[in-house]
Parts: C-alpha cells; structure tokens; sequence
C-alpha cells in the first residue's frame, strides 16, 4: 500500500456480491469467513471456500480482506489460529482485525502478513494510530465520528494509509463500545451478534417526566451515511480506501453503490469535475435507505444526524397522498415512478404492519398514462390485493421501495463473469531466420511476465514478414480474456515469417500463463508457535484491594469514609478532577483519574490537565491515550487499563503490560466461564476485575440533550442543556437507562439496573486476582458506604455473593456476554 493511492473496497457476503462487486469495479472487497466475524447472522464463506474465492479475485486483480473484527476468548485462540493460517495459505491480502491480542498471535505467527486495524479498535486519533504501528498495521480503519479536518490530521501525521467508511449503515455507538445488544439481547455486537437495539423506539424521560416527542421515537436511530459528494475532499483529507458498509445487503445492493463510487473516484483522479447526479442519489437510495446524511464527516451536527420517525429502509420519497380516491390515491410526484414499481405509505407507525404493493396503474385526471412519470400530479392505482386503501389517509407519506428496471440493470453488470476493465498486455518480439521467436509478454497491473518461444523456427519471408501490425493483429485477438495488447515492440533480423497457427498458440500460452500467475497464492513467511498455557497460581491470602469508582465528589467523601484502599474519579467534566485529587488526600486516599473513553485530534489538554492535577494514576480508556501517556517522560504515575481497550484474551493482556500499563481490566464482553479460562493463563495479579457497576452500554457522538432539548446543533451552540437537565431513554418494558455527557460531549447510556459479579469472588480469589472495583452512577453517599460495606465483607469471606447482589437488588451477572457464537 502506498500514500496516495486509492482504494474503493466493497463489501461481499456470498459469490454473487463477489461477482458484482468484481463487476462494477472494486479494486478490494472485505468478507466473513464462518463465525470469527462481526456478521455472524449473515451468509459467510466457509473456510474450504478461501482458495477458490482468492483465486476468483486475483484473477481480475481484485485483493481480498477477510474480516475478522471480534472479541477473541481464550478458548477460541487454537480455532483463531488455524483460520489466520488458512487465509495464509489461500494468499488472504490481510486481515481486518480488532483484538490486539489476536494482533499478537497473527505477528507471533506471522511477520509480513499484512494486518488491517479494524474500525472496531476505536481509532480516533494519531496517538492511536501511532500505539498500533509497531504491528505493522498495513492499512487503519479510523472511526466513523472523524470528521473531515481530523482525517487530514490523523494523515499528516502517519505514513500509515487510512480507510474511511463512506457508505452505508451508521453505528450511533463508537464501533467497539457498543454493549447494549447483549445486554439485553445476549448479542454482543463485539462478537458479530449486534441486535440493533439503537433501532428501536424509546421515550425521553427529562428530570423524571416523559417530554412529548409527537411522532419521534426512535431517539438512537442514524440514518445511512451516503458521502459521495465528498469524494474529493476526502482524497485530498488523505483517505487511502473508501469503505462501503453493507455484507448484509444484496449484490444489487452491491453493484448499485460500488459503480456510482467507481465513477466519482475515477472522474476526480482524472481532474474532471464531478457530482452525482439526482438520478444518481435516486438510485442510491433505491438500493437501500433510511435517508442519507454525511455523518461525522463534515463535522457534528445533531439535527441532521437522524429522522426519528422510522428505523427502516424507506427508499426514495415520493411525495404525500393528497386525496384518497375509490381505487387509487393523489398525490404530487418529486421523484420519477412507473407502472410495476413498488410503493409503502407511511403513516408514522413503522412498527405496525403498513400498507404497500406494486403500482398497478397511473393515470393523469382519470386518464391512463404510459411509461415513467417523472414529477406533478398523479393517480397512483396500487394492485388490488396489495393495498387497502380505506386504511390509507391524506398525510401519509409514500416511498418508491422497489424499482424492477434498475434491479434488472444492476443484474446485468454481474450476470456471468467479467472484467471491469480490461488489464493492459505490453509485448517484445525478438528473433531471426534459423531461431525461434522469442516473446515477453508483460501485464501491466501486476508487474508480471512470461516468456514464450515458437516452437518453430522463423523462416525467411518471400511475401509477407512479419511485421508490428500483423503481430498486433494476430496476438491482439484476446476477447473473453481479461487482457487486451496495448503495445508491441518487436526486432526481427531481416524478413521473417511464422505460421498463424503457431502466432496464436504463444498468444494462449501467454495468457493462460499471465493468469495462472495472478491466481498462484502469495507466499508468506509462518512460523511455530505455542499459545499460552496455563500458570500455577496459589490461592491469594493477602488483603484483598477494594477499589471505588465515584461520579460525583459527594461519592468520592462517602468512599473516603469506608476502607476501601483506592478512589478513581470519573467525571463528566475532567475540570473538576482537581477537587477530586484535594478530596481524596485530605482523607489519605490514593486516587485515579478516568480518561475519556475517546481520544480525538486535539484533545491532548485533555490528558495534560488530568496530569497537572497530580493523581496517584490514570484510568485510561483509549489506544490514544495509553499512547500519549507512555510517551510521557518520567511522569512516575501509574497507568491501569480499563474495559474500553477491549482485553478478551492473555495475548492482549500480554501487548498492554508490554506497552507500559500497570493493571488492566478485561473487555465487558467475558461471561465468567471466559474471565476464568483468562485468568487461568494470564499473570492475575496484573488484573483489575469491576464486580459491581451499572454497565456502560451505547457511547456515542450524538448527543441526546443537544438534539432533543435545544436549538443547537453541536456544543458550540446548544446551551449546555446537560449541565441543567438530567435525562434518560425509557425502553418498551419501562427502564429508563441514564444519559450521561462527557468532557467530549459524547453521550453514554447506562443500564438502568446495576449488575453485580459478587458470587463469583471467591474463584476470583482462589485464581490469585487480588484488585477488584466498584462502580457507582447516581447513588447518594449512604448507598455508596452500604455497598462498599457489602462488597468488603464479601471479599472478606464474611458475606456470600448471592446476599450481596440480592441486598443490592442487581442483576447476578459479571460483564455482558454468555459466550454463544452461531456455528
């Protein structure tokens, strides 16, 4: 990969994506293998598959991706080894990862086979760029929330290309800390099971009280990122590849969107002038929709981010029903539509069932017209047993969901297989009377060659020698090959002739040669390796360490009260975190100060401020910020790693011990059947297990309170809105899940029911863990002295877990995930 070039990479979960893909001009695609991937519900390859799919793409010098952005357990490391050697073996050309433990294992296994940093790592920002390149990441996918200035900061910074996701489906969480669909689903998005909770309707309780929202519901619902208007800033931001979202989606799908991008990247890199045209977005927004927004791109605006009235594809937006007649409805077209294409009426109830079908008719004033109606007044007549119109109301909004002439369109470009462009072929020709002619024949996207020589010797010609031209006529016959004969150079001594017949098998030789060497797999260097075993541990008789998290500094002076033996602070606004610092050491309490858990371009005096208020040490919640603080000289303070870095195996609590973190705390993501089987091959002192807290589940860039209870748009406009209000998101069954604002103003939604891992502390024990936190949310200081009280006893031995959790009326589970991965 080199700077400066540019990659459109296209999703494919299943042969005809492939195809389509290939097709419409894809120079990379990016696909699921089995159940190591973050689309464990869609149709993925199967490994026996890899050989054949590699030599598919490189033929038509496509690369391949496999993804493998998930949460990697310790029990999962022998299976994860084996797939990363199988994609070795079939000429993978990376794979895109997010565990850095597995990062540790591929590296161990493997020094040059090339790794991609997944959007799933939460790169933000040139620190956390800079911690993973001593991996040799080849290629890194940077978060969806980096606008265009921080792209162009992140490359100035790096020679590490950048991969930038510009179509499709938005997450309203950071990739990689969403834990809300296991939560309450039991799939976690960590593992490739997100269930889409962000999808679903919720009411905005403010300071208590329900707010009327009228028909918004859907509070967490993006619309779908469309950025091909920004082609060219992001090419001249640095972006290396350009990221289409969607291995859930059809090849049409697929087809659809790679060839719009194709053409828009192609036009810029040719210094034409280029937009999309309305047909264009039209088309886009056919193939699939809940409306299109630039996301993050062109910066943080809340307002524009979501509709709220719907969660689903909608399609291409028609107009509103004017008049309801007897067997058709009125309505003023804004976008084209045609007999046979298919329509909804939207009434503002998406999660009822919703009336829609096929276009039977239009007509114009009771007059049938023929063809396409581009725009102005229109009778609709939808099929007859499709739509009942007495359920239809003037209001209702109407979408084009369907349109079967651009399917049949999209079909076509994949319909068998087929080169999106051809490659150019260059070709030398020596040779003299009494010797063979030789031939080197050169493609020119691969850089590969192939010599052939006539099996016969040139002849003196008496009436027609060869010549470039006949050469070219008669070498230059490649079609149904992916070659073309762009140029020839040939060096005859005198007047020379060969047979046609003879001319036209060094021409098949050359290309089955030149192919066979663009599907010949790419040899990487592997090596030998033992995972980890695991270490003899001695039950811990020392005093356990009881650590409190506090969110308020009322929690801080009630933990200072009780025994426990370390305070960590983590504040909504880090400019308090000095009264925080005062307040524990009046009380002689060492303390910790919790980063954000995104770290942004330009966010460093963040991180110096938390260091001018001199705490014993950091919570660090980010790759940025372990990488800014591990650069600092002699700053004699100690760094713990909390959830957020995402750790599920020994091999990433190895990497981060490595790095320079005293203690680190696993990924929210282990059930404790996985934390044990942790714990059983990873230095257990060195981990810090939270056994009480309200579970942090959506953390995200859109602002609730912005967006809902003001004017603004961003923080530069909104009115602090939180600094006066406290809100939450009430659910279907009732729980209203706190909302809570950070230094960022990145919204973090808690679970409205603390989960407590209290029973299971004894095993933690008798596995030599001896660090173990507390977290508190929105308790007063009498509640935070009476868990901490429970919690002492129960570590203590003076107390079971199940009375622990059942005083405290939490749920008895420890992190989020039961483990359950689709077979």
């Amino acid at each position: 990969m080199r700077k400066g070039d540019v990659e459109l990479l296209a999703p494919v979960g299943n042969w005809e994506c492939l195809r389509a893909a290939v097709a419409n001009g894809a120079d990379a695609v990016f696909f699921g293998v089995e159940k190591f991937n973050a689309r464990v519900r869609a149709k993925n390859f199967m490994m026996d598959e890899l050989p054949a799919v590699m030599k598919y793409l490189h033929k038509y010098n496509v690369r391949g991706y496999v993804t493998f952005n998930i949460l990697v357990f310790e029990n999962e490391l022998e299976d994860a080894k084996m797939l990363v050697e199988a994609c070795m073996n079939a000429g993978v050309d990376a794979l895109i990862v997010q565990d850095l433990g597995l990062v540790n294992l591929i590296r161990k296994l493997s020094p040059d086979f090339p790794i991609h940093g997944s959007t799933q790592m939460t790169v933000t920002s040139p620190e956390a760029v800079q911690f993973i390149e001593p991996y040799d990441i080849e290629v890194v996918v940077l978060g969806r929330e980096n606008n265009l200035n921080q792209i162009k900061t992140i490359a100035e910074k790096t020679t590490t290309p950048l991969e930038v996701f510009v179509h499709g489906a938005l997450c309203v969480s950071y990739s990689g800390q969403c834990l809300t669909s296991e939560m309450w689903g039991g799939r976690s998005a960590n593992r490739g099971e997100c269930a889409q909770a962000c999808r679903l309707p919720y009411d905005l309780m403010v300071d208590g009280e329900r707010k009327e929202m009228g028909n918004i519901a859907y509070l967490l619902s993006p619309k779908d990122l469309a950025a091909i208007e920004l082609v060219p800033e992001l090419i001249e931001a640095g972006v290396f590849s350009f990221k289409i979202e969607g291995r859930l989606k059809s090849p049409e799908y697929v087809a659809n969107v790679v060839s719009k991008y194709r053409k828009a990247i192609d036009e810029y890199m040719a210094g034409r002038e280029y937009s999309p045209t309305k047909e264009d977005i039209r088309e886009l927004q056919q193939s699939f929709s809940r409306g299109f927004t630039y996301g993050f791109l062109k910066g943080t605006n809340n307002k524009e981010l979501l509709d709220g009235t719907f969660p689903k594809s909608r399609g291409v937006y028609l107009g509103s029903v004017k008049e309801v007649l007897r067997d058709a409805v009125v309505c003023e077209l804004e976008a084209p539509l045609k007999r046979g294409d298919g329509i909804v009426f939207d009434a503002g109830r998406p999660e009822e069932k919703e009336e829609g079908g096929r276009v039977y008719d239009l007509r114009k004033k009771g007059s049938k017209v023929e063809g396409e109606v581009k725009i102005g007044v229109i009778e609709i007549v939808p099929g007859r047993h499709d739509v009942n119109l007495t359920k239809v109301r003037v209001g209702d909004r109407i979408w084009k969901t369907s349109d079967q002439e651009l399917e049949r369109r999209l079909q076509k470009t994949f319909d068998g297989e087929q080169a999106y462009r051809l490659s150019p072929v260059q070709v030398k020709a020596t040779g003299k009377i009494g010797s063979k002619l030789v031939s080197i024949w050169t493609d020119s996207m691969t850089g590969n060659s192939v010599t052939i020589d006539s099996l016969t010797e040139l002849e003196h010609a008496i009436k027609r020698p060869l010549t470039i031209d006949y050469l070219q006529e008669q070498w230059g016959r490649m079609g149904g090959s992916i070659f073309e004969l762009t140029s020839i150079e040939a060096y005859f001594g005198g007047d020379v002739i060969l047979p046609v017949k003879e001319l036209n098998r060094m021409r098949r030789v050359a290309v089955d040669r030149l192919v066979e060497m663009r599907e010949t797999p790419k040899k990487y260097t592997k090596n030998q390796i033992l995972l980890p075993q695991p270490i003899y541990k001695k039950k811990n008789n020392d005093h356990p360490q009881l650590i409190a998290l506090c969110r308020s500094l009322e929690q801080i002076r009630a933990a200072c009260l009780t025994d426990v033996e370390y305070i960590y602070a983590d504040f909504e606004f880090t400019t308090d975190y000095p009264k925080a610092v005062d307040m524990a050491r009046s009380f002689g309490k060492p303390i910790a100060l919790a980063t954000p858990r995104i770290h942004m371009p330009g966010e460093n005096g963040i991180l110096k401020g938390m260091l001018r208020a001199m705490p014993d040490a950091i919570l660090v919640r980010s790759l940025g910020a372990v990488q800014y603080f591990t650069e600092q000289k002699n700053i004699g303070i100690s760094l713990i790693g909390d959830f957020s870095l995402n750790i599920a195996n020994s091999l990433a609590v190895d990497l981060f011990l490595d790095r320079g973190l005293e203690r680190v705390t696993p990924s929210y993501d282990l059930n404790i059947q996985q934390m044990m089987d942790l714990l059983e091959q990873a230095p257990t002192e060195k981990i810090e297990l939270v056994i009480h807290q309200h579970l942090p589940m959506f953390h995200t860039e859109h602002c609730v309170y912005c967006t809902f209870l003001s004017e603004g748009t961003d923080f530069t406009n909104c009115g602090r809105p939180c600094e006066k209000h406290r809100v939450s998101l009430q659910d279907r069954i009732g729980m209203s899940h706190p909302v809570r604002v950070d230094i960022g103003c990145r919204n973090t939604v808690y679970n409205a029911i603390e989960q407590s891992g209290a029973e299971y502390i004894t095993h933690f024990l008798e596995q030599g863990v001896k660090t173990f936190r507390v977290e508190f949310l929105e308790e007063n200081g009498e509640k935070v002295k009476e868990v901490l009280s429970l919690y002492r006893e129960a570590l203590q031995g003076n107390r079971s877990g199940t009375s622990v959790w059942r005083s405290l009326k939490a749920t008895n589970q420890l992190g989020v995930t039961r483990g359950q991965l689709i077979k």
